[in-house]
């Protein structure tokens, strides 16, 4: 299984009406966040089956891949990253880690961040120093400040909240939508992961100065006279 037929199997699966719809739903086009990227149409699930398949592709050509134009081969290098750092020693790991944070630049669309920060950013951080996290949060780049947020989820789902909380706040003032989305998201996860009372203490405290979109994701599974306290106030 080498690069070149991973590459092959892609193009092979590729739907120009698929493509047409993934570029406008990832907002491609002059001066949108995703301007530039070139879609297959290749399907995520399909993309899982050939990650599976090419698992045991070296850390270097898939770092080649992640480089490609091709939206779906990078999100399939990614794929195949995760899939490889869940099985990995400690060593491995760290060298996958690292792979993806000098490779930002390439992790550049939402789905991108989504499917893959939690698993390897948060996956690695989780018992380690995360300052790492705060560097990213302060960073220029929209992706960068996603994978600081994302790469939490792994901490909520182990019932930690302290470090998404602080993203959170930090991440108040943040002019993009993608972002309020994402922060909003992760706070609604922390009050199904880690009781509504954490959710709501914070919101008591900020709710005033969240953007709007980010307010009305976290407070989603609340019942709705929770919801319309927040929103009417």
């Amino acid at each position: 299984m080498t690069l070149n037929k991973l590459k092959k199997e892609l193009k092979t699966l590729a739907n120009p009406e698929k493509a047409g719809l993934l570029q406008r739903f990832f907002k491609t086009g002059p001066g949108q966040y995703g301007e530039g990227d070139v879609f297959y149409g290749v399907m995520v699930p399909q993309q899982r089956q050939l990650s599976k398949r090419f698992v045991q592709l070296s850390l270097c050509d898939l770092e080649k891949l992640l480089h490609s134009k091709i939206h779906e081969e990078r999100l399939t290098a990614l794929i195949i990253l995760v899939d490889k750092f869940k099985k990995a020693d400690d060593i491995e790991k760290k060298k996958i880690y690292n792979l993806y944070l000098e490779n930002t630049k390439w992790i550049n669309n939402w789905d991108l961040v989504d499917l893959t920060a939690p698993h390897i950013v948060g996956g690695w951080l989780f018992d380690k120093d995360r300052k790492i996290l705060y560097r990213l949060a302060d960073s220029k780049n929209l992706w960068e400040r996603r994978i600081a947020v994302l790469a939490a989820f792994y901490f909520i789902r182990q019932g930690e909240n302290q470090d998404v909380l602080r993203l959170a706040k930090r991440l108040l003032n943040d002019k993009h939508d993608l972002m309020h989305k994402a922060v909003g998201w992760m706070l609604r996860e922390v009050g199904k992961n880690c009781g509504e009372k954490t959710l709501t203490d914070f919101l008591d405290q900020y709710y005033q100065k969240m953007p709007r979109t980010m307010l009305r994701y976290s407070i989603e599974k609340l019942t709705e006279n929770k919801r319309q306290k927040y929103l009417k106030k």
